[in-house]
């Protein structure tokens, strides 16, 4: 892997020189756009629309609109002067509870690796970390942006997540819900909650997979290939109207896949 991002952790008085990988990888099948008409791939360009002519980099600075069709305008001067300590520094302000931290709240997550000489102070925080069962809130900057952080373990590595600030997380509040027009008895209740305690299980990120891109990769395959494709039926869809006979009916596949050696066929059911 290459690195992205060399600085150092700040601890208390300890500084963790350590460099930074991406710790995710999109696996999307990638398209690019053509024309239809000749196939021919299609181009993008900063063109501008005033002098009728493609602009390059450097002659594009930035524009915050603050009125309608009125900017003022920035350059990279001007981000260069503001006060960012954090350039070559991940800040820890604070150990928290990863309980408390809502996963609405993580971006992106990337790993951090000892640099020279930092081994020692790494395995130290991380081993504390794990003792403490504690998450670091920190604050980086990465790509010229200063981000909130989380810093944490996983698998004996010290990761770090960029987060959303809390004012960046929208609220549910103008969503209508339904909690004012519908009532639920105590008995939906009760088997609604059955229900969940059956499909309980330990969550391992590896059970789930795309089969949606398997089957995109496949078509893209038999196209390559040449083969005559063929169309696949929807499986059966068993309609049920009753609330409370869904759950039964949901609750009772849920039992019969927890039954060892049991071919797993879940029925469909829409409430």
């Amino acid at each position: 892997m290459r690195s992205l991002w060399r600085g150092s952790v700040s601890f208390g008085l300890v500084n963790i020189p350590v460099r930074l990988y991406a710790a995710t990888e999109k696996q999307d099948i990638k398209f690019r756009y053509l024309h239809k008409e000749c196939l021919t791939p299609i181009e993008y360009e900063k063109r501008c629309p005033t002098c009728r002519r493609e602009v390059a980099g450097d002659e594009i600075v930035w524009g915050y609109e603050y009125e309608k069709g009125r900017f003022v305008v920035l350059n990279e001067e001007d981000f260069q002067r503001l006060p960012l300590h954090t350039t070559k520094t991940i800040d820890i302000l604070d150990f928290v509870a990863l309980k408390e931290v809502d996963p609405a709240l993580f971006e992106r997550t990337y790993f951090l690796e000892p640099a020279e000489g930092g081994a020692k102070a790494y395995q130290l925080l991380l081993k504390a970390m794990e003792k403490t069962d504690r998450v670091a809130i920190a604050k980086v900057t990465l790509r010229s942006k200063e981000s909130l952080a989380a810093v944490r373990t996983r698998e004996g590595a010290l990761v770090l997540s960029t987060m959303f600030y809390a004012n960046e997380l929208r609220s549910p509040q103008s969503l209508n819900l339904g909690a004012e027009t519908v009532e639920i008895s105590d008995k939906e209740l009760e088997l609604a909650v059955r229900l969940v305690e059956e499909l309980t299980t330990k969550f391992t990120p590896e059970k789930y997979t795309s089969e949606y891109r398997a089957a995109l990769s496949e078509l893209i395959q038999a196209k390559i290939a040449g083969n005559e494709l063929k169309e696949v039926e929807p499986g059966p869809r068993t309609e049920v109207v009753d609330l409370m006979e869904a759950l039964r009916a949901s609750l009772s596949e849920a039992r019969k896949e927890r039954k060892p050696k049991t071919k797993r066929t879940r029925a469909r059911t829409a409430v």
